[in-house]
């Protein structure tokens, strides 16, 4: 028995998020069908992030224990013949047998994207948040700044999280405009319910002028989801990579 990590990239738009659930698609039920086709026993795989509904990722991490004699590093040819083509194998690897994804130390960044302009641009309309309202992204990169280092992020979080503490760190947080578009970039220890998408939402009321930058320590301290901003859409979501300290990664970044 050995264990495989999978570097996993997809599309999230046509599945209900990661994680298993019943009578509907997601990435982990549509691995597991095909890693069990290919090796022909019982595989589940542990994912590292459980991505929601429509949200997209380049590099999510996933392992699975299997009896296989196929060389790790060529699960990811095999396996992506058998998946569809939003779902994509990056690379393969054997790690320890007793590496767990969620439960490593790990620096794990998101990006957020939103096409700012006076029109959609319907190439895009499954990958960023839309508006048409002007957005100050220096103002946002200002709020941005305030959520930089260990905090509590109780009133970023949905009401609905389960976590034990909704205490997080953030390393570094950056707002950038290229053209129309403009990238929220968040990585941190970890994050909570839908944390990425109310922070981006909140930065957008920045953005727009509804919301003071200096007013989110305020925010912070009120441990309150309802003095935050709203939660952004899914479709401008991306989990962009995994970093573990014992120097295991995922192996894409961020192409665009």
């Amino acid at each position: 028995m050995k264990r495989i990590m999978l570097t996993v990239a997809y599309d999230g738009t046509n599945y209900h998020g990661w994680q298993l659930q019943p009578n509907v698609v997601t990435i982990e039920s549509v691995l597991n069908e095909a890693l069990s086709t290919l090796f022909q026993e019982e595989i589940k795989v542990i994912g590292a992030s459980r991505t929601d509904t429509g949200v997209h990722a380049l590099g999510n991490i996933a392992v699975f224990d299997t009896n296989t004699r196929m060389p790790a590093e060529k699960v990811s040819y095999a396996l992506n013949q058998r998946l569809p083509e939003d779902i994509r194998i990056q690379s393969s690897i054997e790690v320890p047998k007793d590496f767990h994804p969620r439960k490593q130390n790990s620096r794990k960044t998101y990006e957020y994207k939103i096409l700012n302009s006076e029109f959609p641009m319907p190439v895009y309309r499954l990958y960023s948040h839309f508006t048409y309202v002007p957005l100050d992204v220096e103002c946002m990169q200002r709020a941005a700044d305030y959520l930089k280092g260990e905090h509590d992020f109780k009133s970023f979080c949905s009401v609905n999280t389960a976590a034990e503490t909704t205490v997080r760190t953030i390393y570094d947080i950056t707002v950038e405009k290229s053209g129309n578009m403009i990238s929220i970039k968040v990585t941190g220890s970890g994050f909570l319910y839908n944390m990425v998408r109310i922070i981006a939402g909140t930065l957008i009321e920045a953005g727009r002028g509804n919301l003071s930058p200096e007013r989110i320590p305020e925010i912070l301290n009120a441990l309150d989801r309802t003095k935050a901003g709203p939660t952004a859409p899914a479709c401008g979501l991306t989990l962009i990579r995994y970093e573990y300290e014992d120097g295991i990664s995922s192996k894409q970044d961020c192409a665009c």
